[in-house]
Order: structure tokens, then sequence, then C-alpha cells
């Protein structure tokens, strides 16, 4: 089969290559092989096949990554299932949050996996399940419900995109903080409010807000503080920072603000789950949840969907078809 490969870590282009590679197989009682249609992009792709922050390499291998086929994110159809599975047949469509997707095949334990919403096409479920979850987290963490002040910084990025609209769907007064390209787009995903951040500093402003989401760490945590509620949850949600450590000091410092405050600085992590995959569903089945693509690469070109990632300005998400 044709995948993504890299044997070191550097620039996309540099290291990434398409090659054919062996087919996997069923390794497990609970695995499902999946015919891989689309494949998301996420930041977490990049930072891996850069190997930067350095810290990445003690998690994924000081040389090179292992695996070795980038990508997490996925849809596609069931090709063969191990026999405690129970969940999914052969033939079924599927979405979830695996490794290795940026390959024609993929096996993956049948827990992160879920049932594709019927009304998306393979592209936009493949959009879905880490920048889905992680907005769905971050809004479940921070307890987010009617009337609750919801200010998304990064409103029309992959994370923020979706968070938006679940704060909006929970029932929240949603603000959003994006460019004045971006400003229309995140207006019609239900925000309330939308601030054009080349025109105004949202942290200058008279308003409060219970729950910010930082998905692009461009200000402070002293900045952030000072417009969020004085029992306000901020969740700290950017990979940005520096080459060694990349976001943990920043996330250290607002643990420890968090202890001599009444505010509280979250770090939240996620976890793929078919349950957690269905609320996604459920969203998507609803219309309350629709995922915005700016692009779509075929597999050949997986080097440049990375590289456009790499600006930081993509307007919802990066796709990869196969």
């Amino acid at each position: 089969m044709k995948a993504t490969v890299q044997d070191t870590y550097g620039p996309p282009r540099q290291v990434l290559g398409l090659r054919d590679i062996d087919k996997p197989e069923i390794g497990g009682d609970d695995d499902v092989l999946v015919r891989v249609r689309a494949a998301g992009v996420n930041p977490a792709d990049l930072a891996i096949t850069r190997g930067r922050p350095a810290m990445i390499r003690a998690m994924v291998g000081m040389r090179r990554p292992k695996p070795a086929v980038r990508g997490h994110d996925l849809a596609g159809v069931v090709e063969a299932v191990g026999a405690n599975v129970t969940l999914f047949s052969p033939g079924d469509e599927v979405f979830g949050e695996g490794t290795s997707s940026y390959a024609e095949y993929t096996c993956v334990p049948q827990g992160v996996l879920a049932p594709k919403p019927a009304g998306l096409t393979f592209e936009q479920a493949a959009a879905v399940p880490m920048a889905g979850l992680t907005a769905l987290f971050g809004m479940r963490v921070a307890n987010v419900g009617p009337g609750k002040r919801v200010l998304v910084n990064g409103a029309s990025g992959g994370v923020g995109h979706f968070a938006v609209q679940i704060a909006t769907a929970l029932g929240a007064e949603v603000t959003g903080v994006c460019s004045a390209r971006n400003v229309e787009t995140v207006r019609s995903l239900g925000a309330d409010h939308v601030i054009d951040y080349t025109r105004e500093d949202f942290t200058q402003g008279p308003q409060r807000y219970e729950v910010i989401l930082d998905n692009v760490a461009n200000r402070s945590l002293r900045a952030l503080r000072r417009v969020l509620a004085p029992r306000g949850v901020l969740l700290l949600n950017s990979v940005n920072g520096g080459r060694v450590l990349g976001p943990l000091p920043r996330m250290a410092r607002g643990r420890v603000l968090s202890v001599f405050s009444r505010q509280t600085i979250r770090v939240f992590s996620i976890a793929s789950t078919t349950k957690d995959l269905v609320a996604l569903k459920d969203l998507i089945d609803g219309g309350e949840l629709t995922p915005v693509i700016e692009g779509v690469y075929p597999l050949a070109e997986a080097a440049a969907a990375l590289d456009r990632v790499a600006t930081g300005h993509v307007a919802g998400k990066v796709v990869i078809t196969v």
C-alpha cells in the first residue's frame, strides 16, 4: 500500500515521502482494519514531523518517530475486524483518531472509532476527531452552559471553529477572536460577537468572560486574566512556545497562578473514545456542528498540507484524501 513515511525529523518537504509499504494486518482481537478515505491534518502531526519542540522526541523517538507513518485523524471504510470487535463490521463507514492515517490502510482499536455521520463526506468527517474532541473536552472542563460568556481566541482555526459551535449549542454567549478575513466565517458559525484582532485588542476591552479558550498564546497570561471573570476559567490549548519545552513553561505558570487566585487556569488533555466521538456525531447530525475545510490535498502532497498548517492561519481544517 502507499503511505506517507518519514525516517528522520525535519521540514515536511525534506523528510516526508510517499512509499509502498506492507499493508497492516489485524494484530489483536479488538483491532479494526480501515481502508482510509481521508485524513485530517493537525498541528500535532506537524510537531512530530519536525521533532519540535524537542520534548516531542522523548515521547515518540529520539532519532526518528515511531510509527514512521504520519497522521492521526481518519475517515474510511472497515475492511476487517478482530475476533472481539462488536461495534463494527466490514463495509461500515467510520471516523476517529488512531495512528498512521496518512496511508491507504491503518489498523486501530475499535474504541477510537465511531460511525461516520451520514451527512458528511469522508473529507469532512476526517476533519472532526482531534480538533472536535479538544473543543468538546474544553467546554466540558469549563462547565459551559446557558448564559455563560465564552471567548474563543483563534476562533477560525481547527479547534476554535468547533469550540464556537459547541459553546453556542450549549447556550453560551460566544465571542470569537480572529483576523479580518475570517470575521464573517466565525459569525456564520454562531458567534454572538466577533473581534478582529488586527484592529482591537480584546484584552483591553471592558467585557469580562466566564470562560476563555486560548488556542493562540499571543497574549500574556496577565493580559488574559485581566478580562477573565473573578471566578472564571482560562483554558490553555496552544502548542506555541519554545523550541525545547514548547508550551510547558506557560502551562506551569498557569498552574502556579491558579493556586493563588480564585480564577482557574486549566490545561486539559483528550482521549479518543467511541462515546465522545458519538457525542460529536450527534451534534453534527443535529445540525449544531459543521466542519469547515480550507483545503484538500492528495496523499502525494501531504508535505504541502502540513506546510499549510505550519502558517498558523488556516481557516478551519486541512484534509488529505487517500
